[in-house]
């Protein structure tokens, strides 16, 4: 373990250097009119002697696999991750972008988004993301570590959160299970200024948040958060420890304006130019606006120019180690040719034999033949492996000092587990897959919505996936959470009809580059229904025609998951009973339908009336169903009964779309 410390600048040129950050705050928010200058300047001090004494960091290189993380968890402060981003020298934060802080088009959005700018780590602003996503990025490191040995995985995770942070409920899931797995490498500065929006946070909250960490297992310090020296032991000692550490920095928000600091009026407004004026001269700063003073950017360079020396020693020790082939191509995430050609002969043996079976089933039958073939997938759940049916023979659970194994225990923490993965992406090296009820992304919801926005290719498997899930009742039962993800843009909901689709779909899921998904999947036994092996994954054009009507179609019935099921007995018995012509359309991915051509969605619809048939709310439906058609599905919430008993309860049944396709067709008159 590298833990050498270097101090590039004298403590006067330090408290310059904290300066910087303080004034290029304060104008950027001053020239947008809009802006958080309180942090940034509060947690000047702090942030300057962790980047200038221990973060090893190479702008030149922002995606170098060992560089340390900084993650900005309070990002409402985001001009405190610009402000250091220029200094330190990265290419795409100019000046002219701090200018253009919150303008449209510039890098300076609002809050740091993963992906607008270079060495910005993960989006952050919905508070208590940051933290708990990192917790996941110094998960991934120790996996990492265990993988491919500390030649090639040495680095921190930095964390800078603020009271608001530490308040969302998300923040108590994370702090739990970083302390339970001792991830020694997670060192968080609180920000702790004892504001909030409203003022002082004594308005809402007397929580000790020290001892909340001691009573999860951290190494807690607390020192004067404007005492570089305090600070700078605080971080070495945390550095040393078998535990994540709490450095809660006692701070003044808004530091160096002299009328308002220490005030919540810092928090979210500009400070006015007179204060400007007053605060420049309070700090004896001289330069323009955006202007920075050839020693002070020195004594900032000269942190790149360690963190660049760093990152040619690691590239000598990776070009050495006997592992680099393998490392590189778990950052690549580089999935093995035989996983599809094992998946292709899956679909082909159950297809043969009928399988029948719960998808939620089917799923832990694929992820035996995924994880069987590459090490890259990660998994765990929500309290909940025995129901989501998420951990395979040859997973082994990750557990404190324990960190080759491929299962995590996230407890029950869906909020969490879900931020966590998104830190494992991030990092990168694992495809994270993770398990929990349909209903309960409610409780993942705002982390899912990250992984969208960020463009991570996380699995989110949901099961237990409508009324079919039977006694649990209406709290359990999912009906307007498809209807929800489905809204959520850049985000794939996968609703398989059974074993042969729920494979299709975990392969489109593990090849996706760009986009989280879920698998939407089935308590309850489905039959195989597709009558011919394919080696065309045909899941992957969104819907298809399963069963085609003998001559031109009276109705179209489209369906997912298990409610195909449905429609494909009523269409049997429709041709049967009454002579009507109904073709049977197996739709288990909106999105990917939409990404189809026209003439393939034509072929698919055809002209004839539609019936939309799935449990769970009729919302965007319509778009599906065209002018006229008609939606069987839940009307409501559920209720607590045997599941067959609630599909004939609520009316999705055979009968129900044999009725409306009569309706439909004029065969009931």
């Amino acid at each position: 373990m590298n833990m050498t410390l270097t101090t590039p600048a004298t403590a006067a040129a330090e408290r310059d250097m904290a300066n910087a950050i303080r004034v290029l705050a304060m104008d950027a928010v001053q020239k947008a009119n809009s802006g958080h200058p309180g942090m940034p300047m509060g947690m000047a001090d702090a942030v300057t002697v962790l980047f200038n004494r221990f973060v090893k960091i190479d702008p030149s290189r922002p995606d170098w696999p060992d560089r340390d993380r900084f993650v900005l968890s309070a990002g409402h402060g985001s001009m405190l991750l610009y402000a250091v981003h220029h200094l330190l020298g990265f290419a795409d934060m100019t000046a002219a972008a701090l200018r253009d802080f919150r303008q449209l088009g510039a890098p300076t959005a609002g809050h740091p988004e993963y992906g607008h700018a270079l060495g910005i780590e993960t989006t952050t602003g919905p508070l208590g993301q940051g933290i708990t996503t990192a917790v996941g990025m110094a998960l991934a490191e120790r996996m990492m570590a265990a993988r491919f040995g500390h030649k090639l995985v040495d680095h921190f995770t930095y964390v800078v959160a603020g009271d608001g942070c530490l308040q969302e409920g998300i923040s108590h899931e994370a702090i739990d299970l970083a302390g339970h797995l001792k991830l020694s490498r997670l060192i968080v500065l609180w920000d702790d200024n004892g504001i909030s929006i409203d003022g002082k946070t004594s308005l809402a909250t007397s929580m000790n948040q020290p001892m909340r960490f001691r009573a999860a297992g951290w190494d807690v310090h607390a020192v004067d958060g404007h005492d570089h020296e305090a600070v700078a032991a605080a971080i070495a000692k945390a550095r040393t420890t078998g535990k994540p550490s709490l450095i809660a920095c006692r701070t003044v928000i808004g530091k160096g304006a002299p009328n308002k600091q220490g005030s919540h009026k810092t928090h979210g407004a500009p400070l006015g130019a007179d204060e400007v004026a007053a605060a420049r001269l309070h700090l004896g700063w001289t330069a323009a606006p955006f202007e920075v003073p050839d020693a002070v950017r020195t004594a900032w360079e000269a942190v790149a120019a360690r963190g660049r020396a760093e990152r040619k020693l690691w590239q000598q020790r990776h070009d050495a180690a006997r592992l680099r082939k393998a490392f590189d191509r778990a950052l690549a995430r580089d999935l093995p040719s035989l996983m599809k050609r094992r998946l292709e002969r899956f679909r082909r043996t159950h297809q043969a034999a009928a399988t029948k079976t719960a998808t939620r089933q089917a799923s832990q039958m694929v992820l035996d033949v995924i994880n069987e073939a590459t090490p890259l997938t990660t998994g765990g759940s929500a309290d909940l492996t025995g129901s989501n049916l998420t951990q395979t023979k040859n997973l082994a659970p990750v557990a404190p000092g324990r960190f080759k194994g491929r299962y995590i225990h996230y407890g029950i923490r869906e909020h969490a587990m879900a931020a966590v993965m998104n830190g494992l992406s991030l990092h990168g090296g694992f495809i994270p897959y993770g398990g929990t009820f349909l209903v309960f992304s409610d409780y993942a919801r705002g982390a899912m919505r990250l992984s969208a926005l960020m463009e991570q290719p996380v699995v989110y498997v949901l099961t237990h996936d409508s009324i079919g899930l039977g006694e649990d009742g209406p709290t359990h039962q999912p009906v307007e959470h498809l209807a929800m993800l489905r809204a959520t843009p850049n985000m794939n909901v996968f609703r398989p009809a059974d074993i042969i689709e729920t494979a299709e779909c975990w392969e489109i899921a593990l090849c996706e580059t760009a986009t989280p998904s879920v698998l939407a999947l089935s308590r309850q036994g489905l039959p195989m229904l597709r009558a011919r092996h394919t080696r065309e994954n045909l899941s992957a054009r969104g819907a298809y025609v399963l069963q085609e009507s003998e001559r031109a179609r009276d109705v179209t019935i489209i369906a997912t998951g298990s409610e195909v099921e449905i429609a494909r007995d009523a269409s049997s018995r429709l041709l049967a009973e009454h002579g009507i012509h109904a073709a049977v359309v197996s739709m288990p991915s909106w999105e990917k339908f939409e990404q189809q051509d026209e003439a393939y969605q034509a072929s698919v619809l055809g002209t004839a009336p539609r019936i939309g048939v799935e449990a769970a709310a009729r919302l965007g439906w319509d778009r599906w169903l065209g002018q006229g058609g008609h939606f069987i599905g839940m009307p409501g919430f559920g209720a607590s009964a045997p599941a067959s008993d609630l599909y004939r309860h609520f009316g999705i049944t055979a009968d129900a779309v044999i009725a409306a396709a009569r309706r439909m067709t004029g065969a009931a008159t």
